[in-house]
């Protein structure tokens, strides 16, 4: 998704708890709470989507590397470069 998509999305408020020193931190340097929350959260979304979709597919990697490893690539005969 891209960031001008993100932006038009709907928002929804929430509560946060946050250390007392990090919000006055925050707020004194003007930071954007929202924003970095949801770019982070975002971020965080991302990578652990990868990382179960790699979990999830181990095996199959795994399988397909051992077979890459034994056999070469398909087609690698047909390689010009």
């Amino acid at each position: 998704m891209t960031e001008t998509a993100a932006s038009a999305q709907r928002k929804r408020a929430t509560n946060l708890s946050l250390s007392e020193d990090v919000l006055q931190a925050a707020r004194e340097l003007d930071i954007n709470l929202s924003q970095v929350c949801e770019q982070h959260l975002r971020e965080l979304v991302r990578s652990e989507r990868a990382r179960r979709w790699r979990a999830e597919h181990a095996d199959f990697i795994a399988a397909y590397n051992a077979t890459v490893e034994q056999d070469g690539l398909p087609l690698e005969r047909w390689k010009t470069f």
